[in-house]
This record gives C-alpha cells, sequence and structure tokens, in this order.
C-alpha cells in the first residue's frame, strides 16, 4: 500500500479524526491477530464477533489507529481513530479512493461459475508482460476485494478483480471502488437461487458490474449463455463461445480427459491454437474469455498462447493429484453446484485403469433447484458409468442417492457426514483407481477430505 495519512484516510471515508491527522498509515488490516506494526485496524461486525471489541489490542500490536462505529470508552494520545456510520463501507470507500491513484488497466470478473478459473487463466496470461495484481484465492466478497485493491503498489500494471454476490446491489457496491475497464461475465446458472427468485434475477445482479465500467470499457461475455445473450451492455461487446454468431469462437475442440484440453480461438484480429493444461470442455469457453480480455489490453499471440499454457489452478479447484500406487484424486472440493459436479463427473468418467469413485456432497443455496439439482447429479453418475457413488449429506440422501441407482450405479452408499465417510473410502480407494471430491464449501469441507487423503498411508 502507498503510504496515506490519517487526514488522508479521514477525507476518503467522510469521518470525523481524532487524534493527528498526520499520522502515516502504511497498510490495512481487518485482523486484530496479525496486523502489522503501522497498519490501519479496521474492525467488522459479524453475527458471531465485533471487531470494535479487538481495538485495543490491534493497537497494542502496533496499529496506527483504526476505523469504529463507536468510540471507545478510552482515546489513546498516540493513536488515531476515524469516527465513521459503518466500517465495512468505510473500507470500501478507502479502497475506491486508493484506486483513483492507478492509471492501470483493471478487469472485473463475475458469474455463477468459473470466477476464479478466469481469474486465474487471465492474471496468467496478463502476467507474461505486465506486473499483475490479481484476487487471492476467493476474497472476492465486501472485504476481500477492496483488501486486494489496497494491495495495490506502484509496481503493479494491471489487475484481476474477482468479485462475487449473494443479493442484489453487491456488484454495484464493489465496482464503485473497482471502476474496471474490462467487465467479465462467465456464465449465468442456478447458483444462490436460495437469494434469488430466477436465473433472471441472478443475470439482473450480475449485470451490475457493467455500470461501473470505465469509459471505452469493453465488456466480455460467455456468448454460449442464453440469458448472457439477452444483455446488450451499452459499450462494446464481445462474445465468446462456439456459436457462429461469437465474435470470438472457439473451434477445433479437443477433450484430452485428464490431461487437459486443446483447442483454436478465433478473433477478427488472429487465431490462438491454446493447450490447456486442466481438465474440462469448459475450460475452453474461460480460455475465450481470457484470450478477449488479453488481447483487448495489447498482449501477443505469444504470450497469450504462454500464459494459458502456464495456467495453474488455485487450491481445491479442478486440481488432478498423483497419490501413491497411481491413484488420482480429482480434488474440486472448494464448492458446487448441479452444472460444475455433473461437469466434474464426465471428467472422472474418462479415467481408465481402475475404478471411478465420486464422493458427493450436498449442495446448498439452491433454493427452488435443490431437488432437481441433486437428482440430476445422481443420473449423472449413473449414466456416467461412475462404479461407486459415496454420497454425503441430507440432501443427498433425499434426492441424490435414489437417482443415481435408478440411473444403474452399481454402488451406491450414504453417509450424515464427511468423517463417516473415510473408512469406506479408504478401502475402497485401491491402485490405479480415480476419485472425485466434491460439495459445497459451507456444507462439508471437503478440502479436508482432501488432506486426510495426502496424507494416508496407503
Amino acid at each position: 500500500m502507498i503510504p496515506m495519512t490519517t487526514a488522508q484516510i479521514c477525507e476518503a471515508v467522510q469521518g470525523v479524526l481524532y487524534g493527528d491527522e498526520r499520522t502515516v498509515v502504511t497498510g490495512v488490516s481487518t485482523d486484530s491477530r496479525t496486523i502489522p506494526g503501522g497498519a490501519w485496524f479496521i474492525p467488522l461486525a459479524g453475527e458471531r464477533f465485533d471487531g470494535h471489541d479487538y481495538i485495543d489490542m490491534a493497537l497494542d500490536r502496533g496499529a496506527a489507529g483504526c476505523f469504529c462505529a463507536q468510540l471507545p470508552e478510552k482515546v489513546r494520545d498516540d493513536k488515531a481513530y476515524i469516527l465513521v456510520e459503518d466500517t465495512k463501507l468505510a473500507l470500501r470507500d478507502l479502497a475506491a479512493r486508493y484506486r483513483d491513484q492507478f492509471d492501470i488497466p483493471i478487469v472485473q470478473i463475475t458469474g455463477s461459475m468459473g470466477k476464479t478459473t478466469c481469474k486465474e487463466l487471465l492474471a496468467g496470461v496478463l502476467a507474461q508482460r505486465y506486473r499483475t495484481l490479481k484476487t487471492p484465492g476467493n476474497l472476492n466478497g465486501d472485504i476481500g476485494a477492496p483488501l486486494t485493491l489496497l494491495s495495490l503498489t506502484p509496481a503493479h500494471q494491471a489487475a484481476v478483480i474477482e468479485t462475487g454476490m449473494d443479493e442484489f446491489g453487491q456488484i454495484r457496491y464493489l465496482g464503485q471502488a473497482i471502476r474496471p475497464d474490462v467487465a467479465v461475465i462467465t456464465i449465468i446458472d442456478d447458483v444462490h437461487l436460495s437469494h434469488f427468485g430466477s436465473r433472471e434475477d441472478i443475470l439482473r445482479a450480475k449485470a451490475e458490474i457493467f455500470e461501473n465500467l470505465r469509459p471505452g470499457g469493453l465488456a466480455v461475455l460467455n456468448g454460449d449463455d442464453a440469458l448472457l445473450n439477452t444483455l446488450h451492455p451499452d459499450c462494446v461487446t464481445v462474445r465468446c463461445g462456439t456459436s457462429p454468431d461469437c465474435g470470438v469462437r472457439i473451434v477445433d475442440l479437443e477433450d484430452l480427459g485428464l490431461d487437459g484440453v486443446r483447442c483454436t480461438i478465433l478473433t477478427q484480429k488472429d487465431s490462438y491454437p491454446l493447450d490447456i493444461p486442466a481438465p474440462g470442455i469448459h475450460m475452453a469457453a474461460l480460455a475465450a474469455l481470457a484470450v478477449a480480455a488479453a488481447e483487448r489490453l495489447g498482449l501477443t499471440k505469444e504470450e497469450i498462447v504462454r500464459g494459458v499454457a502456464s495456467y495453474a489452478p488455485a487450491d481445491n479447484r479442478l486440481r488432478i493429484e498423483h497419490l501413491p500406487g497411481s491413484r488420482i484424486m480429482i480434488n474440486d472440493s472448494y464448492n458446487a453446484n448441479p452444472r460444475s459436479v455433473q461437469a466434474d463427473i464426465r471428467i472422472l468418467s474418462q479415467h481408465r485403469g481402475g475404478k471411478k469413485i465420486a464422493v458427493l456432497g450436498d449442495m446448498t443455496e439452491l433454493g427452488a433447484a435443490e431437488a432437481p439439482g441433486h437428482r440430476a447429479v445422481g443420473r449423472a453418475c449413473g449414466e456416467a458409468g461412475i462404479d461407486v457413488l459415496l454420497a454425503v449429506g441430507l440432501r443427498s440422501r433425499e434426492h441424490m442417492v435414489p437417482a443415481a441407482r435408478e440411473a444403474g450405479c452399481p454402488d451406491v452408499r450414504w453417509y450424515p457426514g464427511r468423517e463417516a465417510a473415510k473408512k469406506d473410502l479408504t478401502a475402497l480407494f485401491a491402485p490405479g483407481d480415480a476419485v472425485l471430491l466434491k460439495a459445497s464449501h459451507f456444507f462439508g469441507r471437503f478440502d479436508l477430505m482432501a488432506d486426510y487423503l495426502r496424507e494416508y498411508p496407503f
């Protein structure tokens, strides 16, 4: 972070300063336990805690000062306090003002699925020319996105910011700070239907990304998504996909199974032969979005091709991991929805040489799509020739398990939780077998199952 004075911070958030306006702040943090000296502490209120209770801890550990929605009973003379109505809003407003200091291309990405993968792909491509900041992990919400912006330094030449949402106004709220030059939407699907009434509502919420696009900015959309094709932003728009109507087209698509995907991306400017080192034909669509954005930002053909080839998945997102005894773990444990699980089942079905084992947990926040979504996944297991389904969770027991049995999956077992499935999984997981781990993050923490398998003494 470029150092700021408390006077500058106070003006950015329209707060009231108590303390020395010349105090220099060298960073920001929401964690009182790890805050570095000279940083600014931002206490956030959650369902189970209130960061205001930890202000003194943060100051004792060297924080220069803090935001606060109410002043502490004892105000220290050697520290600065800025009184604001909402500390989370102040974080966003501070990030917005800080962003003003950077005249670099910034890409904002949203969508129901594929946000993090698209972010990693595009950041890897841009890094072939530019020193590129990207959202760490999946810190794409009201806190993570502003903190990412506040980590910009003069060394950065581009940034890729991922933004998620679970309510109307959230993409707009984040966009007011990001103000992107390129806005990307990956796909619209039945994710967060428990928060929205329909896919059309999700589309409207995602379309808020265009409201803060900078003048002359570019919209990059999945042209194979019927709902996205109803959007007509008031800016230059590029649609990417297999359809002949797309300005950026995917051709010569070749599924290499667990080894990845090969395709060619055609634009009005050039042809890009891509080798994508990650499985799943959906990777071609995400690569096309990355190509369109990168081409707009001036990268050469060689840089784009090389950048896509260098792609490495983020943690717990469709990682092919090789375990002892030629066992293969398809670790896509971060999150799940019906479309992504079915895509992973197709990848698992391409395994040769041993059993195909799917360990699948409940998918949450689906709303009205909960029952049909779980049934569709169960049917996919039977139709794809999956040998064993280990299903976890009450939703899976009610909907996924019977659908898998009806579709002909030969071995279907159910467990109330992740721990209960471990014994059967390790007994079944023989040399040469492949196992898929997939569930909604907040349901089952299947990433811990992946840790368990890595450490298991096969």
